[in-house]
């Protein structure tokens, strides 16, 4: 049996319909860490990994603001994680939010809390004013913020309320140094986006150029007296599970977290799928199976009626066993990354990484990606291992479908992979049906030369003479043995995993082995030299180690075949060339080479 528990959560929420949504205390503990485990649940991850957004133990103070001096803070510090926190939707009228800020460091501009939905609204920003104060700014469905002309200094707390006119798309900022108990008539700054945007989370953002910052006392209000003063009204509130929460397959319980505010003779009901019970307490637990979907009601009442009601859905994810990973990647393609999969194949790992403790895997049908930010999968993998019991579930990113465990896997006897030789042509036309395998293409040439840099892009070329036959070589793995190795100058083979960027293959090799030229290159570049190089009287000498007929094909460095002719008297006429780099393969007696020729 499997029961998940939502600790209850010292966060004082209260209805739509008296005006106050959410007042965030930051009342987690004397702790300091993640937001998101700090906050047992109450804040999500929704993008990003690394660099949590920081839960501190000190609080921020304005006199007068309802949410001053209670608990702790958030403390956004740079890039990757961005968590939000959820409450009821609001869907008409004026949505207002407001902070308490106070910034540390400020860079050259970026967003850094917004309200949350479907899309982003109310996006609020700080940049340098050239001066080493701040300018605060505000955006709304788009990125690019208007920024106000009032600097205000570093190490200051600032209270900022931001709204967002549903009907019209107007977002306004205002900074304020003291409470105000009436909405000043001209805002910080201004303005217009999108219209009908439902707001039902606030965000916090870490990304490139934001302010060092700690942010509390958030509040969320429709309307601005709410934001300044606490309701005094009866009120329930549902603090867990989220709405739209998804269970993981085995949970036969879920707990609905709820509190209630200004309350006394009142009581709470629970409706769930219909079924109503009386006079419950926090946590109330919802007995769930696997694939079931839940909508539950919390109301609060008295002897006069309902004097609040909240509302909260969720589901719990069905197993869906698979045969193999091109099973998988099937049932991905026809409903979608909501599913939960139990992989019954034992697939071969072909990579590993420490990063976002990444693993290749590959069956008789087909590869993918391990992507396992929280480290589920405990168990030491090792390239070659058999992999055993991997359930979880799937995600894109940059078109690359990624597996996300949720539990362990062992460690079993494997079948080894031998890469599929496939051509740059075929990669190009069907690149789908290789993503994250193991595969080698043959008699491979670098356009580019010097060394390998890491996280970069390199075109190489095969000799298939299939079009196009040219394609991204990436160095994506920045730990690979490669990296500060010479670029082949000659032709060979190579061992490559397949990705995927913005819908386009690259490629990439996981060590040295893999980028190695074939068996007799290094051999049958002692039997071949041309000279001189680089050249500029159009004619270039090539000495052979052997009697025959030689056969030389020039290639420009976009993989172009320019010059193809049987050899006469060890003497390439190349006039015809412009200056550049090219690349010569020379052929002779089943012997090939190709050599880097520099025109000048």
């Amino acid at each position: 049996m499997k029961k998940i528990y939502f600790l209850f959560l010292t966060i004082l929420l209260t209805t739509a319909s008296y005006g106050q949504i959410l007042a965030e205390n930051f009342d987690y503990g004397t702790v300091t860490g993640d937001l998101t485990t700090a906050s047992n649940g109450a804040w999500v991850q929704h993008s990003g990994s690394a660099s949590p957004v920081v839960y501190e133990t000190t609080s921020l103070s304005m006199s007068g603001y309802p949410s001053s001096g209670i608990g702790g803070s958030a403390s956004l510090l740079g890039t990757s994680q961005d968590v939000n926190r959820s409450f009821p939707d609001i869907t008409s009228g004026v949505a207002y939010g407001s902070a308490l800020v106070n910034l540390s460091a400020v860079g050259s501009g970026n967003y850094f809390l917004h309200f949350n939905s479907s899309g982003f609204t109310a996006r609020v920003g700080a940049q340098d004013d050239g001066n080493g104060n701040v300018l605060f700014g505000i955006g709304t469905s788009s990125s690019s913020l208007t920024y106000g002309t009032t600097p205000y200094n570093l190490n200051t707390t600032y209270l900022l309320v931001f709204s967002y006119d549903i009907a019209s798309g107007v977002s306004n900022l205002h900074v304020l140094s003291a409470v105000t108990p009436n909405e000043p008539a001209t805002p910080e700054a201004t303005n217009t986006g999108n219209t009908g945007v439902t707001v039902n989370a606030i965000s916090f953002r870490q990304s490139s150029n934001i302010p060092q910052v700690n942010i509390d006392g958030v509040r969320v209000a429709d309307n601005w007296n709410e934001i300044m003063n606490n309701s005094t009204n009866p009120s329930v509130a549902i603090i867990s599970p989220a709405s739209g929460t998804t269970f993981d397959p085995g949970t036969t319980n879920v707990d609905v977290v709820f509190t209630t505010a200004n309350t006394t003779d009142e009581i709470v009901n629970i409706t769930v799928n219909g079924t109503t019970t009386q006079n419950v307490t926090s946590p109330f637990a919802v007995t769930t199976v696997d694939g079931g979907m839940y909508d539950v009601t919390v109301d609060l009442v008295n002897q006069g009626g309902t004097v609040d009601s909240q509302m909260t859905s969720f589901s719990v994810s069905a197993l869906t066993v698979v045969a193999d990973i091109a099973a998988l990647r099937a049932d991905v393609e026809a409903n979608g990354t909501d599913g939960v999969y139990q992989l019954q194949s034992v697939p071969t790992v072909t990579y590993t990484r420490t990063s976002r403790n990444q693993k290749y895997i590959q069956d008789a049908s087909a590869g993918i990606l391990i992507d396992d930010v929280p480290g589920n999968i405990t168990t030491t993998f090792a390239i070659g291992d058999g992999m055993s019991g991997l359930t979880g579930g799937v995600s894109f990113f940059n078109g690359v479908l990624q597996f996300n465990p949720n539990t362990d896997a062992t460690v079993v006897a494997s079948t080894p992979v031998t890469p599929e030789v496939v051509t740059i042509a075929t990669l190009l036309t069907n690149f789908a049906d290789y993503q994250s395998e193991l595969v080698r293409i043959n008699d491979v040439t670098f356009t580019e030369t010097g060394t390998f840099a890491a996280s970069t892009n390199y075109t190489i070329n095969d000799a298939s003479n299939v079009m196009p036959s040219s394609m991204v070589f990436r160095t994506s793995f920045a730990e690979a043995d490669y990296i500060g190795q010479p670029i082949p100058v000659t032709e060979g083979d190579i061992v490559v995993l397949v990705a995927e960027f913005g819908g386009a293959p690259q490629v990439t090799a996981r060590d040295l082995d893999d980028v190695t030229l074939s068996t007799d290159s290094f051999e049958q570049e002692a039997n071949f030299s041309i000279y001189p190089n680089p050249t500029s009287t159009g004619i270039v000498n090539i000495k052979t180690t052997s009697n025959g007929e030689a056969t030389v094909a020039v290639f420009d460095i976009l993989g172009k075949q320019v010059i193809t002719q049987t050899l006469t008297n060890n003497t390439l006429n190349v006039s015809s060339l412009k200056t550049g780099v090219y690349l010569v393969k020379i052929s002779q007696n089943g012997a090939t080479t190709t050599k880097k020729l520099v025109i000048e």
